[in-house]
């Protein structure tokens, strides 16, 4: 493995323990997450720095993994609290709060092929997340579900007509959109 490769990896490891860290299990560790998800870049800098596999990262490190390719998993604001930081979305410990958005006529989600028939029947519904993720393309749709499934079916969202009638989306960044959940009737095959 080259150099190159090690520094991609490491901070790809480096995302992932983030995302437990600020998404999933924060009450594991020392940080308390406010309302909107954030907590003190200092005290997650703390835990990074006491457990052996991360001594390495630095603040350097952290603007790197938020550089990464892909969606923006990760933001940092300096404001009078000082330097905070969350994860933008994919929360199971918590429920953030967004500002509602007028989404885009078409949006997209991947599903298993084995969930097919019940998001046909039901809807969409978040599983152990807090809203359902929906991507602009299908192309991106397929890629955030191939973890999952080699076979990722590839839904089209009709979020102009569900806005039209009542749902709310989200936008925490570019690129992605949530909802809290949207019945089968907005919901079809590509």
């Amino acid at each position: 493995m080259n150099e190159t490769s090690r520094r991609e990896h490491k901070l790809r490891t480096l995302s992932r323990f983030l995302s437990m860290l600020l998404r999933h299990r924060p009450a594991r560790f020392p940080v308390t997450l406010d309302g909107q998800g954030f907590t003190q870049l200092a005290a997650v800098m703390r835990i990074l720095h006491a457990l052996p596999n991360f001594r390495w990262a630095t603040r350097e490190d952290i603007d790197a993994v938020m550089a990464l390719p892909g969606r923006a998993r990760f933001e940092v604001v300096r404001d009078e609290r000082g330097a905070r930081i969350r994860a933008l979305y994919g929360h199971t410990a918590l429920r953030l709060e967004y500002e509602p958005v007028v989404p885009p006529d078409a949006l997209y989600v991947a599903v298993t092929p084995e969930s097919l028939v019940e998001v046909e029947c039901r809807g969409l519904a978040p599983t152990e997340l807090s809203y359902v993720h929906l991507a602009v393309t299908p192309a991106e749709a397929r890629r955030s579900v191939l973890r999952l499934t080699a076979t990722p079916m590839v839904l089209r969202v009709d979020a102009a007509v569900a806005h039209a009638e009542g749902h709310v989306f989200y936008s925490p960044t570019e690129g992605v959109y949530l909802v809290e959940s949207l019945p089968a009737e907005y919901v079809t095959r590509l």
